[in-house]
């Protein structure tokens, strides 16, 4: 009778363990697999950062390089092909969905995570002027939201096409502006808009990031302020076209870069201002964390959320020469949407109900 007990106990004990190992095999696979994606997520957010940085220089540094070599005729092809197609991110550029759908970019969305909150609907039958703010350092969430399929743009906005504006000194870099142009990126100036609200029939909304690269001087965690006070030149536009203006807050952009900020006044600050005022942008002296570590300094930002809003589209009427009194009237009724936008969403983002949103 013991011996059975004890066979029975020895069979009951090796079935134990064999769950007990399984259970150990999947918790360890699973926390690999964790680990996987985690590293995934960072790499995704790494390409994205050192082609923003450095992909533009890299290659005209590679192309011209090529020009001496015993392939100098594939540098002559490109350049004869970026000759005929100068003009081609002026009418809004090469969209692909295949790269806007691209898995790397979902990876990007989550390892923040990003999110895109619409408020209302949009009508296809007209075009609008997103105003987007903040810009933080590197406006990553309007890059996430606007220029990938990552967060669905295209499916919460139906019948919207959304153009990303950006610096137009980034359409002269070879490789890089065809980068940009696949994910609906196009150049911030008059003639690209233009064309997008009249010639590129209805549904386009044009995304631009108002406080540029002044407002990133100021970006640092726990600020909330926008450059927007003298920024009318985009409702100039807006009453142009009777394109409607429709403000728009992400929240947490501020929060994934440290940034060295320069006091008004100094050498550092200086040097910021004349590069804003002749090349277009201001260099900034930030950091996120390592690659392999958050407790190291590199360039790869923080992973903190970031929640865009877009909010009510402001009905704007189409006025071909329009006055300072007009232009002045719809950018006060525009900062006083985004301002109400941003106090309606703020504590449901981590922020106390005494944040004042900073307009400058």
């Amino acid at each position: 009778g013991c011996s059975v007990v004890r066979e029975a106990g020895r069979g009951w004990c090796t079935g134990s363990s064999i769950l007990s190992a399984l259970q150990d095999l999947f918790s360890i696979t699973w926390l690999n697999r964790s680990k996987v994606e985690k590293q995934l997520q960072v790499i995704s957010v790494l390409q994205w950062v050192l082609s923003f940085l450095v992909l533009g220089v890299a290659c005209s540094a590679i192309l011209m390089y090529t020009f001496c070599t015993d392939c100098w005729l594939i540098a002559v092809l490109y350049f004869t092909w970026l000759a005929f197609d100068w003009n081609t991110p002026k009418k809004g550029g090469r969209r692909s969905q295949w790269v806007r759908n691209w898995a790397v970019w979902r990876y990007f969305r989550d390892y923040f995570p990003i999110q895109l909150v619409k408020t209302h609907n949009l009508l296809t039958t007209r075009n609008y002027i997103f105003g987007y703010h903040p810009h933080g350092i590197m406006g990553l969430g309007a890059f996430c939201n606007f220029s990938t399929e990552a967060t669905e743009v295209s499916k919460k906005f139906p019948g919207i096409r959304p153009y990303l504006a950006t610096l137009a000194g980034n359409f002269r870099m070879p490789v890089l502006r065809e980068y940009l142009m696949s994910g609906g990126i196009c150049p911030v100036n008059r003639d690209t808009i233009d064309y997008l609200l009249s010639k590129n029939g209805s549904g386009n909304a044009i995304i631009i990031v108002v406080g540029g690269a002044a407002e990133s001087l100021s970006s640092m965690p726990g600020k909330n302020a926008v450059t927007l006070r003298n920024r009318k030149g985009f409702v100039k536009l807006a009453l142009r076209h009777g394109a409607d203006l429709v403000p728009t807050y992400s929240f947490g952009e501020n929060e994934v870069y440290k940034q060295v900020i320069f006091e008004e006044g100094s050498w550092g600050r200086w040097v910021q201002k004349k590069f804003q005022k002749y090349i277009g942008f201001a260099p900034c002296i930030f950091h996120g964390r390592g690659l392999f570590s958050s407790d190291t300094w590199g360039l790869v930002p923080y992973s903190k959320p970031i929640t865009t809003v877009v909010g009510e589209p402001i009905t704007i009427p189409k006025l071909e020469h329009p006055t300072q009194q007009d232009i002045d009237l719809y950018h006060a009724m525009y900062v006083e949407a985004l301002v109400k936008l941003f106090d309606k969403h703020k504590t449901k983002f981590g922020l106390p109900e005494t944040e004042v949103l900073e307009v400058n």
